[in-house]
């Protein structure tokens, strides 16, 4: 896979900063069952109790709760399919980021912040964490150095293109092709 060059990420910028900011669509589903393992699912289970069901989070994760339970603020990780859609040619490499549930909807510090809830599907509410998710040297290595210095970047950041925690409101089953709706506002 050839990386993409800060430039012809610049250049998708437009496209992928015009992503819907109240209604989008669920565009791919990912958990990761292992360390660097990932499986695309047509649908899945979220929980508050296991997120989303396969992923690894419910067996403990780097955020952890006083009595080692795997911290609900980083139960589910959101990105935009958009960038996804930049970086990576197919679904199989897109995968690779390990975000469970892959958006085309604003995910920017503008359209949502910290305690802002999405309804996923007929059921499903989720709520937006503050907690930061960066890219890191798994990213680089899987989508090039260009990349990770890009969403990382100030303007990166402020536009969550590496994407963002959030956690179960209201359990349910999700299917690629849902509507993702915001239902409140801070």
């Amino acid at each position: 896979m050839q990386h993409i060059s800060k430039e012809q990420l610049e250049k998708q910028l437009s496209y992928i900063t015009r992503a819907p900011k109240k209604q989008g669509v669920l565009k791919m589903i990912v958990v990761r069952p292992q360390t660097n393992e990932r499986k695309i699912l047509a649908s899945c289970e979220l929980s508050l109790r296991g997120g989303a069901h396969g992923d690894a989070w419910s067996q403990g994760t780097w955020k952890s709760l006083p009595d080692g339970s795997p911290h609900p603020d980083v139960q589910l990780t959101l990105m935009n399919y958009r960038v996804l859609e930049a970086i990576a040619d197919t679904d199989a490499q897109r995968a690779k980021a390990g975000d469970n549930l892959c958006l085309d909807f604003d995910l920017s510090s503008e359209n949502l912040t910290c305690g802002d809830r999405l309804k996923v599907g007929d059921e499903v509410v989720i709520e937006v964490t503050d907690v930061p998710h960066d890219g890191c040297h798994k990213f680089k290595k899987r989508f090039g150095a260009a990349a990770l210095s890009y969403i990382n970047s100030a303007r990166g950041k402020t536009l969550h293109l590496r994407g963002i925690y959030a956690r179960v409101v209201v359990d349910g089953t999700v299917n690629v092709g849902d509507s993702v709706a915001k239902i409140n506002e801070h």
